[in-house]
């Protein structure tokens, strides 16, 4: 499979008119649904989408908490990235960072009474928000194809090697 130049030649495998149609759709459509979130989250809960994104993982995390390398790489930020967003969300009570017991020099981020209120109360919003913007537009089947599509771009851009230079690991 060809993916980057043209193997007789080594020139750029350029995009065709379509592809450039359907790539430039998809970065309209993608900004336009994280302003979209972003803008509805910090109307009703006065966070960002990433917070709320944060919120969620520990919410669904065994004891409500997990190690921030971990959350850093299941948010795909960087850790200076959560680092920051973890203060903010300290700063509202809704996360408390604790040391972890296995290891001195590793944190875990803990999932507070506060924030689990907050996520309740977010939710419903959120949920409205993201029905309404995408799933309210498309037929079942669009649904099914979109999600397919998906976890075919997912599964090919997983890294799966450890000393790639990921984000999360910066």
């Amino acid at each position: 499979m060809e993916y980057m130049t043209t193997a007789s030649t080594g020139a750029p495998r350029w995009l065709t008119d379509e592809e450039q149609c359907v790539w430039r759709a998809y970065l309209h459509a993608t900004t336009l649904l994280e302003d979209h979130l972003d803008r509805q989250l910090q109307g009703d809960a006065g966070m960002p989408h990433i917070y709320y994104g944060l919120l969620v993982q520990l919410s669904q995390a065994p004891r409500h908490q997990k190690r921030m390398t971990e959350l850093a790489k299941d948010a795909k930020i960087t850790r200076s990235r959560l680092s920051h967003a973890v203060a903010r969300l300290e700063k509202n009570g809704w996360v408390r960072r604790e040391d972890c017991p296995s290891d001195k020099r590793g944190q875990n981020a803990v999932l507070t009474d506060e924030g689990h209120e907050m996520l309740r109360r977010s939710a419903p919003g959120h949920v409205k928000a993201v029905r309404q913007a995408m799933f309210d537009r498309l037929t079942p089947e669009q649904v099914r194809s979109l999600g397919e599509i998906m976890q075919v771009l997912a599964t090919g851009l997983q890294p799966d090697c450890a000393d790639a230079d990921l984000p999360w690991l910066r």
